[in-house]
């Protein structure tokens, strides 16, 4: 894993515990147990993702199983309720399912993940096909970087190219995946223009300046 932008296929899990529409709600149960999951793809025909059954689909049948929820209730949950008198993943399952591709920016993973509130993400072909899955951990593995690693690439990718014949050598030091770039900036209206080219580096946490030309400065 090399190299800026990190895509979904970097990360995420190639074995992959999935279900067809007519698997029974305790065998769900079962394998969410399992394989310490909480969610579990819904596949047909040749391994196409029509859905995705969560935690959260399961849940109604526990809450609703010794109630009697009055007309206001009714109308306001009747998904829930549905899905408290479900038998099959196919009753229980979301559909369509939220998916990604393997080539998208693992950021675009994660804002998916945050915009749908949904905590793993079936990675598909473009056919539909799945091929994988990834998690929000998985999303923080970038976040293993060694320093040195995103020096090296801050150093390629950023300093290299916006500095490319500098007064002084721009220093690039990194602890604990906070970069802080030392050095002189000829014009400091390039500042926020470093720091968001450093940001996108992935692994990194912060970015800090500390110039020649001026006092300490933290971009934020």
């Amino acid at each position: 894993m090399n190299g800026s932008p990190y895509t979904v296929s970097d990360v995420m899990s190639h074995t992959v515990v999935a279900i067809g529409r007519d698997a029974p709600f305790k065998e769900i149960v079962r394998l969410i147990e399992q394989w310490k999951v909480s969610a579990l793809p819904v596949l047909e025909g040749e391994g196409r993702v029509v859905g995705v059954v969560s935690e959260a689909d399961l849940l109604p049948k526990q809450e609703f199983r010794d109630s009697d929820p009055d007309r206001f209730v009714q109308r306001r949950r009747l998904p829930d309720l549905a899905k408290a008198g479900a038998l099959t993943a196919g009753e229980l399952m979301s559909t369509p399912a939220v998916t990604v591709h393997a080539d998208a920016p693992v950021a675009q993973a994660a804002r998916i993940m945050a915009q749908r509130k949904v905590k793993r993400l079936p990675v598909v072909s473009r056919e539909g096909l799945l091929e994988g899955i990834v998690s929000r951990v998985d999303l923080l593995k970038v976040f293993l970087r060694t320093d040195e690693e995103i020096a090296r690439e801050v150093r390629r990718e950023v300093v290299a190219p916006l500095f490319p014949a500098p007064l002084e050598p721009m220093g690039v030091e990194v602890s604990d995946g906070v970069v802080t770039l030392t050095g002189r900036i000829r014009d400091t209206a390039l500042v926020p223009v470093v720091a968001r080219a450093v940001r996108a580096v992935e692994g990194v946490v912060d970015v800090t300046f500390q110039l020649a030309n001026g006092p300490s400065d933290e971009a934020r």
